[in-house]
Order: C-alpha cells, then structure tokens, then sequence
C-alpha cells in the first residue's frame, strides 16, 4: 500500500519540546541540513521504517474541520512547502501547550517534507511529524596508537520511533489520510499525541470495517450469545474458527453471507443485528453490511479470538476446526470432554 523506495528528504525542521510544567520549548533558528547521502538515507530508515500498519485515520474536529490546528498548518505546508519551517514553529508550539500531562517526556521533535512516495500506486508528496522520547546507550570505540578505547553515550535507536505520523497529500476535504504511530505514554491520561496534538480518527475503510465488525463478532459470540442462549464452551470456539476462517477466506463481506453460512439460526441472527445496533452505539462506530475485507486486518484480529477451552487449572483444549470431534458429557466423576483424533505428535 506505501512505497517508500524513492522517497527522499525534501526538507528537515527540528525544535526541543519539553513537558511545558517542568521543562521548556527551545526552537531552532532554520532548517537542518542533510548533506551526506548515507545520512539521509539513514534518516530515510528511522523516519519511515516502522509505518507497516494498514490501518488510518483523518483529521477531524467535533465543529468544523477547519478549527483542528494541525491540519491547517499541515496544509499550508502542501500549499506552500517553502512554508515549512515556519509552519514547524506554530506545529512545536501546538504541541508544548499539549504536553501538560505529568507523564509525558521531553523531546526532539522533527517536521520532514517527503517527496517521490508512492500510495495506493499513486506518486505523492507527504510530510511526517515525529517526537524522539527515549535515548539508547550505545558504546563508541576510539583507535589509538597503543590500541582501542571505549566511551559510552546516548542517542537514538534508528529502528524504532517513539511518536510519528505520516500525512498523505490526499484526501484533504475530508482530512487527508494519515498513518500514525504511538510507542509511549498509553496510558489513558497521556493519550496527547493522537487525541489532544494531532486530534484524528480511523478513517473509515476496509480496514476499520473489518477490524470492527470482527470485534463485534469476537464480543457476541463470547459476552452476548452466552446469556442468551444454551451454548457450550466448543459451540463458542467452533463459532469464533467459522468467522476467522469466512474473514480469511472471502475478499470481501456480505452480512447476509455472513449470516446464512456462519450463524444460520434465525433467532441468533435477530440477535445479532440487535447486539450489533448495541456495538455502534457503545463505541462509536458505524460498520456496513458490505465491504471489501482487508487481510491486514483480518491478520491483526486473529491473534485475539481464542481457540481454546480452558477446564479448571489442569487443562486446556484447543480447537482449530471440526467440531463434530469433540464430545461433552457428565458422569459420575464429574464432567468431561471426550476428544477424538487420528494421530498424536
């Protein structure tokens, strides 16, 4: 989906912002200079290397799109890229009155112009913002005559980036396309640089329909269906492998697809569209009926449907398909799971 390949360094523009309640904003006096091949490309890494997710967001504001700062200042900058620097200047400021919050750290932070990406197969200008938070030790080695010495000292890992967000020149109405990257302060109260900085929401694609209704999906076969109806621990986990497996196996989702070959069950069904009203509305969300399904997705969602039944703290059985294997009962011992199988490794 990105292609970062021939990408290069139009400019660079970096400030120190500081935590405004125990530290300050120190900014610079022009842009930096990148003279060296390897530097940039280096750069190139640091900056653009860890945006591998699929999934985006938009600016937005709860009045009027016009109102979110970021976004303006961004836009001027597609506008008028000689504007950069100047624009760096309002972004560092924005983003000192923003880091109020106790637990957020002092850092460099870096406005980058790029050039000659491509997205979605389409050639793009596209500016990154990025915070550098955390310092690694690394150990210099210095020649000498008599031989070799070491020195310790601090600077940036280059395979990893604290705080970053990439905006794609597209999309403007409606708040350009944005990936983003946060690495520190999650928790709740320091949530600054999504929320309170850059204030964005997931756009809504494939990606945020597939991510979102698989959820949906996960939450009613696990919270909802059980205080409904009479359903066993294997129907449960059964029922969660046919939808990981629909997901990863159809291109694109159909509700009444969906419905007629995983649920199939009339009153499960009506209950699902009701839990579904339910979900919207509890997080915020609007899901559609029919989408194109995105494997990025599908692969993230994955890791959290659970394919295993646990039996007290002695056993855990786990299911990856063919439910008809399985058998529970109850006797005189207790209750139990009888499992059949052809061969065991």
């Amino acid at each position: 989906m990105i292609d970062f390949e021939n990408a290069n360094i139009q400019a660079v523009s970096g400030h120190w912002v500081g935590n405004n309640k125990e530290d300050r904003l120190i900014l610079s006096d022009d842009l930096i200079g990148i003279k060296k091949e390897e530097l940039e490309q280096t750069l190139l890494y640091y900056f653009l290397s860890n945006f591998k997710s699929q999934e985006t967001f938009c600016f937005y504001h709860e009045s009027d799109l016009k109102f979110n700062e970021v976004y303006n200042y961004i836009s001027n900058i597609f506008q008028n890229p000689e504007e950069l620097y100047s624009e760096s200047v309002n972004l560092a400021k924005f983003l000192f009155e923003k880091s109020s919050h106790p637990k957020i750290s002092s850092g460099e932070f870096y406005v980058v112009y790029f050039k000659d990406t491509i997205y979605k197969g389409e050639k793009m200008d596209i500016i990154g913002l990025f915070k550098s938070e955390n310092k690694d030790k690394f150990i210099r080695t210095q020649g000498k005559e008599s031989g070799f010495g070491f020195e310790l000292d601090r600077g940036i890992n280059i395979n990893k980036i604290d705080k970053g967000c990439l905006i794609y020149n597209t999309n403007k109405d409606d708040g350009y396309i944005l990936s983003v990257i946060d690495n520190t302060n999650k928790s709740g109260e320091a949530i600054y640089w999504i929320d309170d900085f850059l204030h964005v929401k997931p756009c809504q694609d494939e990606y945020y329909n597939t991510s979102n209704l698989m959820s949906l999906c996960k939450n009613f076969v696990t919270k909802e269906l059980p205080n409904q109806f009479e359903i066993t621990k294997a129907d449960q986990v059964d029922l969660l492998n046919k939808s990981v497996k629909f997901f990863k196996e159809n291109e694109s989702f159909s509700m009444d697809k969906f419905e007629k070959e995983i649920i199939n069950n009339e009153e499960v069904i009506e209950s699902f569209h009701n839990y579904k009203k339910e979900f919207q509305e509890d997080y915020g969300v609007e899901i559609s009926d029919s989408f194109d399904i995105n494997q990025g997705a599908v692969k993230k969602q994955s890791r959290v449907f659970r394919s295993v039944i646990k039996l007290d703290k002695n056993f855990h059985i786990y299911v990856h398909g063919n439910r008809d294997k399985i058998e529970q009962g109850v006797d005189e011992r207790g209750k139990f799971y009888k499992v059949y199988f052809e061969e065991e490794s």
